[in-house]
């Protein structure tokens, strides 16, 4: 039954096609070159993503001996867990994981924190110099903070607000290799790519129609209420992309932490010397003149980065809905 039904819709596709005069085929075979060009598109894009990633994960699995086995090319010949064991050793991983958290967490709620309201402000409230203000927001997004880098150090060196510290003390305040600076940086919406979440948030705020809040005000609430119990609960989508924004550049950030958190274990400062933390472990459990071949060095690197990628997937997973959410929203209201 299913074969003559076949039969006869692929006469009435002939029959149709003639009688639009080999329309119908060329739209058909363009239709399905169409498809054919995208999947191919799509998959080039996913494996251009996931390949560099899942050569390290094949790496981290693999002994020394496979490194350097030409027959061993993406699965593991001796499938091993001693390179996590021993970057666990050489960067004291769960040490380093705890602070790291503790202190990104806390630095991005207190960056998405003040980002919102002066988004909140560059797009409901007229003030002097408005512009250059915003202006100014959009010269953070383009300026480098490697530009930024010696004034930062001067600025945090010499600490002081208005000459007060050096009057009763009679010194300045020396705030480098200190969270405190670090933090007080993310409070004042000066963290690291502070002025492109100023930038998202003030956009989706001024697409939210402003008869909400005008409602509000006419039922009694003021300002902060209304901004608190009104815009916030709609705009969380947003505010949680950005604090993902957050959380992964101050993850993998080694300018700022460099500058600031030198005595904290942070993870991407330990993943950025562990070829060094590599060879001098060599050096001292088979002595001098021993170092770790190139290969060895670029898996153990590889089983590192993995290891600091694991928490990012984590987050990811747990907000994807509301980092979509806010994407779709974002392109139809900017």
């Amino acid at each position: 039954m299913s074969d003559i039904r076949n039969a006869s819709n692929l006469h009435n596709f002939w029959e149709r096609n003639r009688l639009s005069g080999g329309y119908l085929l060329k739209a058909r075979t363009g239709e399905i070159s169409y498809k054919i060009c995208r999947a191919l598109l799509l998959f080039g894009l996913c494996f251009l993503i996931l390949q560099p990633l899942a050569d390290k994960i094949s790496v981290a699995f693999m002994k020394e001996a496979d490194l350097y086995d030409a027959t061993v090319i993406s699965i593991p010949r001796h499938f091993t867990t001693d390179n996590f064991e021993l970057v666990n050793r050489l960067i004291d991983y769960w040490g380093s994981l705890f602070q790291t958290l503790l202190i990104v967490i806390s630095a991005a709620i207190l960056q998405i924190t003040s980002c919102t309201l002066a988004g909140y402000g560059f797009a409901r409230f007229k003030f002097p110099l408005r512009n250059i203000l915003f202006a100014c927001v959009m010269l953070i997004i383009v300026v480098p903070p490697q530009t930024i880098m010696a004034s930062l150090y001067l600025n945090f060196r010499f600490f002081d607000i208005f000459g007060l510290f050096k009057l009763i003390t009679g010194a300045n305040i020396n705030m480098l290799s200190n969270v405190g600076a670090y933090l007080i940086l993310c409070a004042t919406a000066m963290g690291l790519k502070s002025g492109l979440y100023i930038f998202m948030l003030r956009q989706y705020f001024r697409g939210v129609p402003k008869e909400l809040e005008e409602a509000a005000l006419v039922d009694g609430c003021g300002r902060f209420r209304t901004f608190v119990q009104i815009l916030l609960p709609d705009a969380m989508p947003m505010i949680v992309s950005c604090f993902l924004f957050s959380f992964v550049w101050q993850w993998t950030d080694t300018v700022y932490t460099s500058l600031f958190l030198s005595n904290f274990k942070m993870m991407a400062v330990g993943i950025g010397s562990l070829a060094d933390k590599l060879r001098a472990y060599y050096i001292l459990i088979y002595g001098a003149g021993n170092i770790p071949s190139q290969g060895y060095t670029q898996a153990i690197n590889a089983t590192g980065v993995l290891m600091c990628l694991v928490p990012l997937i984590v987050l990811y997973l747990v907000a994807q809905k509301s980092f979509v959410q806010s994407l779709s929203q974002t392109g139809i209201k900017m």
